[in-house]
């Protein structure tokens, strides 16, 4: 998923650190240069420099092709003006703004291109559940706390392990295959579990890197 987050504060940051840690691809815009160069090499992010109440600015930062827009400054118009933007110029699927004034909660909606208004009082992981439209980007990132790498690769014709069982890759220890989803649909699946091309798969590992577990699947024929 592709995340436009406006705002480089502290609500802002941790909304892209979350969401870039479940290997969603954030950019977080902010016209503070300070807060902008303080964060450079610390955020798994693209930080872009300017004001994201300016079309050009969303535009340059990614804005055509995103699929979610968070719009997370410490000012109620700003936010307002940037969802207005988001959606009615640039067409953004999804758009989550955060109300910090809760006096101002009935403008944030549909008609200023908000599809979710979040109050200031809101925990931040009920944020993030909002912007995501699913928990599955916290389950996520409370398993990369807990020291555990969760892995997704997709199965071709040409993968190894295409036609064969669970039971049958041979995985490095400490990893397990937590779940395939096949044909949009998830299942755990079990040792006798068959997989086939175009499954997608979630591993689960404390140990082995992301190269390890794709050469499992997909290095040479067995």
């Amino acid at each position: 998923m592709r995340v436009l987050v406006a705002g480089a504060g502290r609500l802002g940051v941790q909304v892209a650190q979350v969401l870039a840690g479940a290997r969603n691809t954030v950019v977080l815009v902010d016209a503070d240069e300070e807060r902008i160069a303080g964060l450079e090499g610390s955020l798994p992010a693209r930080l872009v420099l300017g004001d994201a109440c300016d079309p050009a600015v969303l535009e340059g930062a990614g804005a055509l092709t995103a699929d979610l827009a968070v719009a997370a400054t410490g000012a109620d118009e700003d936010n307002l003006v940037v969802c207005l933007l988001a959606k009615r110029r640039f067409a953004v699927p999804r758009v989550v703004a955060r109300v910090n004034d809760g006096e101002n909660t009935w403008l944030f909606d549909h008609r200023w291109g908000v599809d979710v208004a979040v109050p200031a009082a809101t925990p931040l992981v009920s944020l993030i559940e909002e912007a995501a439209g699913a928990a599955d980007t916290v389950a996520l990132l409370r398993l990369s706390r807990a020291g555990v790498s969760v892995i997704e690769t997709t199965l071709s014709a040409q993968s190894r392990a295409a036609g064969r069982t669970v039971g049958d890759v041979a995985l490095p220890g400490g990893t397990v295959v937590a779940a395939v989803v096949r044909e949009g649909r998830p299942t755990v699946p079990g040792p006798d579990f068959r997989l086939r091309p175009g499954d997608e798969l979630l591993v689960v590992s404390q140990s082995a890197t992301d190269q390890e577990v794709h050469a499992c699947f997909h290095g040479p024929p067995l």
